[in-house]
């Protein structure tokens, strides 16, 4: 596994890693300038399959972090990617917002209620019954069956919402059918991410802030893994895992190349 110093190219989560609710973390911005500045290329991703990159890029800018629209990787586009390969200039059902439809318009493919290759569910805000019925009858019809991430919650100021992977679950039930999953913890949102950037899994690195997700689909994509303690994760739940990290760091500001010392 290649050393910190032997690496071209970065892959970050965003949230948690970057940001924490509409705050930059400290450390962020100068990493992020140092790498456009070296010219390294790195993708900054996330599971969000709500926003398009030019909002995320704008909701960053906001929180100090300048990130263009093109080094942002989303489950969204990540999936999109991937249908584009499976079935070219095909056609979906979809039930998600900007995101994905937005991404999935881009990469040439027809929202239809009539047959779709595809019934794609991702992140939004009200899902419909109505929407998840025609889903579920659509699946049941030979519509192939994609979400964009697996997040069963997702964070709100009230509280925690069902997510994608609720309302995926709820369809399984109701079809007998699960679904492919394109985000994290799927290795294949990393690979579409590495192809984007033409870079190398043996020459990049992967900073997340979650073991369930960004360091195994890293661990499995042959990336350099180097988990952050700034999101949700602690000593006591790395512990819960069998796998572990190339590095583990308190924050984002520990990879400057003047960090704070280890220990």
């Amino acid at each position: 596994m290649a050393e910190r110093s032997e690496i071209e190219c970065w892959l970050t989560d965003m949230d948690g890693v970057l940001v924490h609710e509409n705050d930059a973390i400290p450390g962020a911005s100068e990493l992020l300038a140092g790498w456009e500045a070296e010219g390294i290329p790195y993708l900054v991703l996330t599971n969000n399959s709500i926003f398009t990159a030019r909002d995320l890029s704008a909701r960053l800018r906001s929180s100090g972090l300048n990130v263009p629209e093109d080094r942002i990787w989303t489950s969204a586009l990540a999936t999109a990617a991937f249908l584009q390969q499976q079935v070219p200039g095909g056609s979906a059902f979809v039930i998600g917002e900007a995101g994905i439809l937005t991404a999935l318009h881009d990469a040439g493919f027809v929202m239809t209620e009539t047959n779709p290759d595809f019934v794609v569910v991702g992140e939004t805000r009200t899902y419909s019954f109505e929407a998840i019925t025609k889903a579920i009858r659509l699946i049941n019809r030979g519509a192939r069956f994609i979400i964009t991430n697996p997040d069963a919650t997702g964070p709100s100021v009230e509280g925690p919402l069902p997510a994608t992977g609720a309302v995926a679950a709820l369809i399984t039930k109701a079809t007998g059918r699960e679904p492919y999953v394109v985000g994290k913890p799927n290795p294949m949102m990393f690979r579409s991410a590495l192809n984007k950037i033409g870079a190398h899994s043996k020459r990049t690195g992967m900073i997340g802030d979650r073991m369930d997700t960004d360091v195994v689909a890293g661990i499995e994509a042959g990336l350099h893994t180097v988990l952050v303690l700034t999101g949700i994760s602690d000593q006591a739940e790395i512990e819960r895992y069998p796998f572990r990290p190339d590095e583990i760091v308190n924050s984002v500001a520990d990879l400057l190349p003047s960090g704070p010392a280890e220990g």
